[in-house]
């Protein structure tokens, strides 16, 4: 016994010492840099979110999880930038974080030293469901995929429309001629869908044409649907996402994976035995996003990769966007009037893509529409090496902000954008006409900014002007079937809660 409590006694001495010496290592080594490096910006330290625990931050955790269940996490996540200031730091379960809404920070950050951050470790998350893709990657294969995607953007692509009529029609199709309330977001989101993955695939899920889908395409729209739900959770939840059951998860992410995999194969056969300069047409002369790609690669995973990021990107956006404006639309007789005035000098046809670029007053919608409610309302990049930015230290905010490697520098996109010194008192109210003189900067951040900006933001735009501005053509009168405000429901994407529910008369 005696023995053994010797034994035990050495090793927490040898334990301390080893500790010692290790502390003393990195105190010569990284603490004298950071504070070299501290010095020669003049940087000075940020607010604190005020925290009942700032040891583990389980406060933190514990009243986000529940904003999260009471549909109040944007607004809750806005009251601490307006009770705490512009940049705090907190503290969330071994996580130390900055929080900004600078968009000189964000300047920074996106762009100018956009190799000092990377995704984080929020982004493994998305692994088990997307892989290794545009996303969820960092440098040289983040870089490789965007290299393959990147062409299928084109203006020759984007402005394809006749993709977009066929699914549109199906969407006008499904409405109700007689009055009655229709929830148009259930609808947009199964036309983002069926126009993505023939973009994509080549082939529809065909969601909103009755008698057209098939059993492995609602499946694989479903399944899509869940696994999005669940993996914004498993990233908002970090570490913790590992206590939460994943056994229906696995099983979506198999029927999205099997799905998309019968395509994959088939265009790399396709590639064998065609030419390769033009395997990216179909037989019918349409374009195909997935034949183009096995063009770059014939690695089947890397294309369900690439595949599924873009996915991802293009179906939730579009639908959100589409769902929060024809919701403001609703409620804003005077908006509508103005809109269908100018939808109405296209006499009736079919927008030309030149027409929709034309179309100011739509824009000034949309744009108005990703201000108040921008899709991906917030956003964490972590510091890959010591770094720093411009503003967020000091009580005041306006001194430099030293950012240790392996923290997290977030930001809330809703919040900026609703900055009253940017957009004016009337900062929380729609209104479109603000971007007849509105020229922002950093401060207008709905696609992201710098080498990672959205490379299919004038897809999602093309798509939504082209079916508000058919929708509008079919329908005379809008009427809301929703007495509610506003109220967020966030997965990947933040639209409303009560979806758009309204009543349209036919023209």
């Amino acid at each position: 016994m005696v023995l053994v409590s010797i034994s035990l006694s050495q090793g927490v001495v040898g334990a301390a010492v080893a500790y010692s010496l290790y502390w003393a290592y990195w105190e010569l080594t990284v603490g004298t840099a950071r504070r070299r490096m501290i010095k020669e910006h003049g940087c000075k330290p940020a607010k604190k979110l005020p925290q009942m625990d700032p040891i583990l931050g389980l406060d933190l955790l514990y009243s986000s999880l529940r904003a999260l269940k009471r549909h109040t996490f944007i607004e809750e996540s806005k009251r601490r930038f307006d009770q705490t200031g512009n940049t705090f730091q907190s503290h969330m379960v071994g996580r130390n974080a900055i929080l900004t809404i600078e968009p000189e920070n964000l300047k920074t950050m996106l762009s100018l030293k956009f190799k000092d951050f990377g995704l984080g470790p929020q982004r493994r998350a998305f692994l088990p469901l997307l892989g290794a893709g545009i996303f969820t990657t960092d440098g040289a294969a983040w870089q490789h995929s965007r290299e393959l995607i990147r062409p299928n953007f084109v203006r020759s692509q984007v402005g394809d429309l006749d993709t977009f009529e066929r699914h549109v029609n199906h969407l006008i199709q499904a409405i109700p001629r007689d009055g009655s309330t229709v929830n148009l977001q259930d609808l947009f989101l199964r036309l983002t869908i069926d126009s993505a993955t023939e973009f994509l695939f080549g082939e529809s899920t065909n969601c909103l044409a009755p008698g057209t889908s098939t059993e492995s395409s609602n499946a694989f729209a479903e399944a899509f649907n869940r696994s999005q739900e669940s993996i914004g959770n498993h990233a908002r939840l970090g570490i913790l996402r590992h206590l939460l059951p994943d056994s229906e998860f696995k099983r979506d992410v198999k029927t999205v994976h099997d799905f998309a995999d019968r395509y994959v194969n088939r265009a790399l056969e396709y590639r064998q035995t065609h030419d390769v300069e033009k395997a990216d047409l179909q037989s019918d002369g349409r374009y195909v996003f997935l034949n183009e790609l096995s063009k770059g690669t014939t690695d089947p995973v890397q294309i369900r990769s690439d595949l599924l990021n873009v996915l991802l990107a293009g179906r939730d956006t579009t639908a959100s966007l589409l769902s929060n404006v024809w919701w403001m639309l609703s409620k804003r007789p005077d908006v509508w009037a103005k809109l269908r005035a100018e939808v109405d000098s296209l006499a009736g046809e079919m927008p030309t893509y030149a027409q929709i670029k034309d179309m100011k007053y739509l824009r000034f919608v949309l744009n108005e529409s990703l201000r108040i409610h921008p899709v991906v309302p917030g956003n964490a990049r972590m510091a890959l090496k010591d770094t720093v930015v411009p503003l967020g230290g000091g009580p005041d905010g306006k001194s430099p902000l030293f950012i240790p490697k392996g923290w997290s520098l977030a930001w809330s996109v809703w919040t900026m954008h609703r900055r009253k010194d940017f957009y004016g008192e009337d900062a929380e109210e729609f209104k479109p006409e603000r971007w007849e003189t509105l020229r922002p900067g950093w401060e207008y951040l709905p696609f992201n900014g710098g080498p990672r900006i959205c490379i299919g933001q004038q897809y999602a735009l093309t798509e939504a002007s082209y079916t508000t501005i058919r929708l509008m053509q079919a329908f005379s009168k809008i009427e809301s079937r929703d007495p509610e405000p506003w109220r967020e429901w966030l997965t990947l994407t933040a639209t409303g809660l009560g979806g758009a529910k309204v009543s349209l008369t036919p023209a």
